[in-house]
C-alpha cells in the first residue's frame, strides 16, 4: 500500500478585491493542521451577481470552508443563502473585527456585516464535526472512536476522507479507517456500540482505475503490484465485505456514486438507526 500524502478538504476563499489579505489569514490557520491539507478554490474582484454565480456553482461542487471579504449586501447575502442550503460553513473574515470596530467607536460602517454571523449552536456544531474529522482521519486516534457519529471503513480508494470531510459539513462527526487484508483489524474497532459503522467498497475495475489515475497523478512508481492488480484488489473487496457482514455493518457500493450521493446514503442510514428504540 503506497504511503499516503495526506487528506484534504476544499477551502474557497471569496473577495472583492484582490484576496491577498484573505489568503494570508486563510493560510496562517490552516498551516496549524498538519495532517490535513486545503484545496485553495480562490475566488478574486467578485463584484456582481453573474461572477458569484460562477463562484456558487463551484463551491456546490465540491463543498467545504467557505471564507470571504465581501461588503456588498446583496453578494453576502446570496453567498450566506447559498452556503445554508448547502450546510457548509461560511465566515466573513473582516466580519468579527468590523463588529469589534463598531461596538467601540458606537459608529454604523457604511456596509451592513451579514447575518452569517450569527455563531448559534447549529454552526458550532459543524465547526466541531469538522475538527473532529480531520484529527480521526486515516485511522488516526482510534481510541477514542466512540465519541463519533459515525465510522467509514473501507479499503484504499472508496473516497472514505471526503464523505468523511462532507458529512462533517453537514454536523455528522465522522471517522475512517482503512481496511487492509493480512492487517488485523484493531479491537476498539470491532467492538464499537455507538457510532453508526458503515462499509464502503466498489467494483475491482472501478478501484484499480482509480489507483493507476491516482500513481500517474503522484508520478509514482509501482512498487507494488498487488495495488492495482484485479484479482488482489478483489480479494481486498471480499475480505472489507465479510468483515462487515460479520458485525452486520451495513455497506455502501460507492462505484457509480458522487460524494454527495454516499454521504446522502449514510445520513439516511443514521437517521433510521437514531429511530430505533434503544434496548
Amino acid at each position: 500500500m503506497p504511503h499516503r500524502t495526506g487528506s484534504y478538504f476544499h477551502l474557497h476563499l471569496v473577495s472583492d478585491a484582490t484576496g491577498e489579505t484573505l489568503i494570508t489569514v486563510a493560510r496562517a490557520a490552516t498551516v496549524q493542521y498538519t495532517k490535513v491539507a486545503p484545496v485553495e478554490h480562490i475566488y478574486p474582484l467578485v463584484r456582481s451577481r453573474k461572477q458569484l454565480d460562477r463562484v456558487l456553482e463551484e463551491i456546490e461542487e465540491s463543498p467545504g470552508i467557505v471564507l470571504y471579504t465581501l461588503l456588498e449586501d446583496e453578494l453576502t447575502s446570496a453567498l450566506e443563502d447559498k452556503c445554508r442550503e448547502l450546510g457548509v460553513p461560511c465566515l466573513s473574515i473582516l466580519g468579527p473585527v468590523l463588529q469589534l470596530l463598531q461596538s467601540y467607536l458606537g459608529s454604523e460602517t457604511g456596509h451592513r456585516v451579514g447575518a452569517q454571523h450569527t455563531l448559534n449552536a447549529e454552526y458550532f456544531k459543524r465547526i466541531d464535526a469538522l475538527n473532529y474529522t480531520m484529527l480521526h482521519d486515516d485511522g488516526q486516534y482510534i481510541e477514542d472512536l466512540e465519541g463519533a457519529d459515525v465510522v467509514l471503513v473501507g479499503i484504499s480508494r472508496t473516497s472514505k476522507t471526503p464523505t468523511s470531510i462532507y458529512l462533517a459539513n453537514r454536523g455528522v462527526k465522522t471517522a475512517n479507517f482503512p481496511l487492509v487484508p493480512g492487517i488485523p483489524v484493531p479491537p476498539q474497532i470491532e467492538a464499537l456500540t455507538k457510532p453508526l459503522v458503515v462499509g464502503l467498497f466498489a467494483t475491482p475495475e472501478r478501484i484499480v482505475q482509480i489507483r493507476q489515475n491516482r500513481l500517474l497523478g503522484l508520478k509514482a512508481e509501482q512498487a507494488n503490484d498487488q495495488y492495482v492488480d484485479k484479482q488482489s484488489v478483489a480479494d481486498e473487496i471480499t475480505f472489507s465485505r465479510r468483515l462487515c457482514a460479520r458485525h452486520n455493518w451495513p455497506l455502501i457500493d460507492v462505484s457509480r456514486r458522487s460524494i454527495e450521493e454516499t454521504a446522502a446514503a449514510v445520513l439516511k442510514l443514521l437517521a433510521e438507526r437514531r429511530r430505533q428504540p434503544v434496548t
